[in-house]
């Protein structure tokens, strides 16, 4: 029965919801309370202004309204609410809490209260709180029985200042006496110069009369003068602080009667035996002129021992700091972990990271002046000192220095410049001063805010001294001036930091010399290598070409150099700073970093000139693939035109030239390492392993970090030493399993190429210089290798039983592989064939139908295919050639003593280092070059990846150069090679 009503219910709800306007978004004007002038008032239900009721006005507050002068409350509920009346005409005044009238007999205020003259106290109430007719008002007793005066809201009698009593012997500071700050003085006295109450803001050019000065500094100068008041010394202090320790001698602000009261204090002796700490008086320089920094930098040690593994005292910076307020009251004694000093919020555990021992900390953020202003209302100063613990178990301070940056010693920032010797070193420091900046009105915003902008902590590792001490800490401190004009949008950037560093010049000194010395054993290697060019050019005349080629040969081995001292240094800092336990070493600066930067650059430009000139001489070297294949038997064919049929020698096949060819062109690119499984591998263990946070600038040697925890900014010196490390640790286990195992047991490219030579019946004739080159001898033991499939494997049975002679040059012998040292005469003949070859080449090409070039080309092939077959058969007497063995210091240098004049020279080469010409004989090169590469990325990117993904993309490209290049034509394959 009840779902015929709760039908009808949906439907009367659906009809309901139909007619209800569509949903909108609202606006309404903002408004602030300051926005409602002086006769409405804000009002908070609707955060908008209202207008006051009759004869009301706007209170303090702005929120509510209340009575003008001359008229009482009769009600009120707040708001608008309030029912006002008008006073008779003979109680023209209010009472203090506004629900009456009364009569004023001394006056009325602003407010249309009574008011009191000084030390008098008004009295509306009898002592049972009955109204009385008429306000009156009391004197305080300032005699010397109860010295009262009046307090500072004129309601009560309380004790006078104590200086009111030392001064006249009661509570009234009447001349002769001097009245300041609250506090009263015997015009008897000695008192200190008048101060001059200014701020100086030199980043906005402004200087401006501060309340705070006006209020407390020359009453502050005057107690610490005449009675050592400490609160007072400490108040001037610091006032002092807040001008950023600016001195100048001709002034008499803040400092300047500080510095005053510190000269004419001598007689009050030192504390804690410190010579800049006078006694009473806050400690704010070391001494008064600079020159003094490096005296207190590195005169002494802080005796105590660091360790990146030890307890928690010994691995973490133990600060602590002794507050202060602005009128110099000290709070308490604070450690700096939590973020005392850190503007910008984080979690605590990595705010404390920045006191562990050998951790580089870095922070930086911009926050707005709305949220600095709520923070640091108040300005608090601050004197750091270091923890230690002495050898009995007592706990010592040392004190921490601080470099202002913004502080001016006779109109000069002396703490900007490098020179330590014109620094003028502080102690105490703010970081926030928003009370300084007020002008007319404490209880009103600032016009300028001084921010501490920039915090950095130094910590410097002892020379020549125990394992683990340090010099005194050294704080140093920038502020930035923000003129206030709208809190909320304004924003201003601020930093803190922790940085370590160490004396290089040591470093740098091993470095130059090394340098120096590997530089000149790389000149006297290039002019080697140049001579030996020199020879295998058959060239004795030192011309432009060979200075250039000497350059070309110096700069490879120049990178080489760089690359050696870069990667040594990158590994013993890696393995120095990392694995140390007493502190002995500290990563350089990235300031004392540009160096060994520059060092990589200039090892990756000049292996990259090398591995241009590689490139070039791949694709400019000369090879002949001589066929030593004869015709087996003749054919019978038709001469055209003649009508007559001759018989000719059968053909021989091409195929087996062109696979030769090929499989030449594919190992182009073969190398002793797998690229692609090098890049997976390095990135692999960088990024996956956790290699990479060695790189970090802290102290530990974990693989692996919590997300929680604070990272460290990268060091670049480690960074590369990392990588390099791992690049070559991979590399060479590489090498080795190819050299060991794969080429063993797998397959060696380089020694099959030259069991296909054979197999094929295919000499190699290559020439890499005028007058050098290599010979691979291919020449088939068995006559012929363009047969069947059965008589190839019965040939090759009959080699492998011993059947038949062996496949070396010599007879008896199994050297395939040759250095060639060939002789002028013999030079010239072969360029004289090949000229007819390349002639082609030329203008004359486009003349000749393709037919004629083609007869041309074969005629040009089988000339030069029967020149260096009769050559190698020893045909040419004339040019004839002798094997030898090259002597040992020819193999260590790679160059030949002998020159070949009248014969040339075959030197046996059992290392097959043809494969000169070819990547796998040049795998160092590319190794470094890869390297360098990837560090080169990586440094710029600060990327692991991308250097992978591009270090790779770039093997790709210039393997793609190599053996993807495109026929001149079709008597020249790929590298000038003539392959008909």
């Amino acid at each position: 029965m009840a779902t015929p009503w709760r039908w009808a219910a949906a439907a009367l709800l659906l009809i309901v919801w139909a007619a209800l306007p569509p949903v909108r978004g609202f606006s309404l004007p903002l408004q602030r309370p300051a926005d409602c002038g002086g006769d409405r008032y804000f009002d908070i239900s609707r955060l908008a202004c209202a207008p006051c009721g009759a004869h009301q006005r706007p209170s303090a507050g702005g929120s509510s309204c209340v009575c003008q002068p001359g008229y009482r409350m009769v009600s009120s509920n707040g708001g608008s609410s309030v029912v006002c009346e008008k006073c008779p005409e003979n109680m023209t005044g209010v009472t203090q809490d506004g629900w009456n009238c009364i009569t004023c007999p001394k006056g009325l205020t602003s407010e249309g209260t009574c008011k009191c003259p000084n030390n008098e106290i008004l009295v509306e109430r009898s002592i049972d709180g009955i109204l009385l007719d008429e306000a009156s008002c009391l004197h305080c007793n300032g005699s010397e029985q109860s010295f009262s005066a009046s307090d500072a809201s004129g309601n009560r009698c309380v004790r006078c200042e104590q200086t009111f009593i030392n001064a006249s012997k009661s509570c009234d500071c009447s001349s002769p006496n001097i009245l300041t700050g609250g506090l009263c003085f015997s015009a008897a006295e000695n008192l200190p110069p008048k101060g001059v109450a200014t701020v100086r803001f030199a980043q906005l050019g402004i200087t401006l009369t501060s309340a705070w000065f006006l209020k407390n500094l020359q009453s502050s100068a005057s107690a610490c003068w005449l009675y050592s008041n400490l609160t007072a010394c400490q108040a001037l202090g610091n006032m002092c602080v807040m001008n950023v320790n600016s001195l100048s001698y001709s002034s008499t602000d803040a400092c300047g009667l500080f510095q005053y009261i510190y000269v004419n204090t001598a007689r009050l002796g030192i504390a804690h035996s410190v010579a800049f700490w006078r006694r009473n008086l806050p400690w704010l320089y070391y001494g008064d002129r600079p020159g003094l920094a490096s005296q207190v930098l590195e005169a002494n040690n802080v005796p105590t021992v660091f360790s990146f593994k030890g307890t928690d005292k010994d691995v973490k910076l133990q600060f602590i700091a002794a507050s202060f307020d602005a009128a110099g009251n000290f709070l308490k004694w604070q450690s700096l972990e939590g973020g005392i000093l850190q503007l910008c919020p984080d979690t605590q555990t990595k705010l404390n990271a920045a006191y562990a021992f050998g951790t580089t900390y870095q922070q930086s953020c911009k926050i707005s002046v709305s949220k600095i202003l709520l923070d640091f209302a108040n300005p608090i100063f601050y004197d750091l000192f270091l923890e230690y613990n002495g050898d009995n178990g007592q706990q010592y301070l040392w004190d921490v220095p601080v470099l202002n940056l913004n502080l001016q010693y006779s109109e000069m920032f002396v703490n900007q410049g490098s020179n330590m010797n014109s620094w003028l070193l502080t102690r105490r420091f703010f970081l926030v001063d928003a009370l300084s900046g007020k002008e007319n009105d404490l209880e009103k915003l600032p016009r300028v805010l001084r921010i501490a902008s920039k915090i950095t902590i130094s910590i410097r590792l002892a020379s020549h001294n125990q394992r683990g001490t340090i010099y005194p800490p050294l704080l140093t401190i920038a502020y930035t001036d923000v003129l206030v004009e709208n809190p909320e949008t304004q924003s201003v950037m601020v930093s803190f930091s922790v940085s370590y560093e160490m004396n290089q010049s040591e470093a740098q000194v091993q470095t130059d010399i090394t340098l120096g010395v590997l530089g000149g054993l790389a000149v006297l290697w290039s002019l080697l290598k140049t001579a030996g060019w020199k020879r295998r050019t058959g060239s004795s005349i030192i011309d432009l070409q060979t200075v250039l080629k000497f350059l070309l040969f110096y700069a490879g081995d120049l990178a080489n150099v760089f690359f050696i001292i870069t990667v040594g240094t990158g590994i013993y800092w890696l393995v120095f700073f990392k694995g140390q336990q007493f502190v002995s070493v500290l990563l350089p600066l990235p300031s004392q970093e540009e160096d060994f930067v520059t060092y990589i650059a200039c090892a990756f430009s000049l292996k990259a000139l090398q591995f241009l000139q590689l490139l070039v001489s791949q694709l400019t070297v000369d090879i002949f693939f001589i066929d030593w294949e004869r015709p087996k038997s003749r054919v019978v064919k038709g001469v055209e035109g003649e009508g007559v049929i001759k018989s000719a020698a059968a053909p021989v096949s091409i195929w087996r030239t062109y696979f030769v060819a090929n499989e030449w062109n594919e190992i182009q690119t073969v190398r002793k390492i797998n690229p692609l499984f090098q890049v997976f591998a390095v990135l692999f263990f960088l990024e996956v392993v956790g290699f990479s946070n060695l790189a970090l600038m802290d102290s530990s040697s974990s693989l692996a970090r919590s997300s929680e925890s604070y990272i460290a900014p990268w060091s670049r010196i480690l960074r590369f030493g990392v990588s390099a490390a791992v690049w070559l640790a991979i590399a060479g286990l590489q090498i080795i399993f190819f050299s060991v195992c794969y080429e063993r047991f797998v397959e060696d490219k380089i020694s099959q190429f030259v069991d296909l030579c054979c197999v094929s019946n295919i000499s190699v004739f290559l020439l890499s210089h005028s007058c050098f080159g290599y010979y691979i001898h291919g020449r088939s033991v068995h006559g012929h290798a363009d047969t069947n499939m059965e008589e190839m494997n019965r040939n090759l049975k009959r080699e492998a039983e011993n059947l038949c002679s062996q496949r070396g040059l010599l007879p008896n012998t199994d050297g395939q592989t040759f250095q060639m040292s060939i002789s002028r005469k013999m030079r010239l003949h072969y360029d004289r064939i090949h000229e007819t070859l390349t002639r082609r080449r030329g203008p004359a090409r486009l003349l000749d139908s393709s037919v004629n070039t083609f007869e041309q080309s074969t005629r040009a092939y089988n000339t030069m295919n029967k020149f260096l077959s009769s050559f190698i058969n020893h045909a040419h007497k004339e040019m004839d050639y002798i094997v030898k063995d090259k002597l040992l210091f020819e193999r260590i240098l790679g160059m030949e003593f002998m020159e070949p004049i009248e014969k040339s020279l075959f030197y046996s080469d059992e290392g097959q280092s043809f494969s000169d010409v070819l990547y796998y004989g040049n795998e160092t090169t590319l190794l470094i070059f890869d390297i360098l590469f990837f560090s080169i990325v990586d440094l710029a990117s600060q990327s692991f990846v991308l250097a992978a993904i591009l270090t790779y993309l770039q093997q790709e490209m210039t393997s793609c150069l190599c053996i993807c290049r495109e026929p001149s034509n079709m008597l020249f394959g790929r590298q000038n090679t003539e392959l008909l």
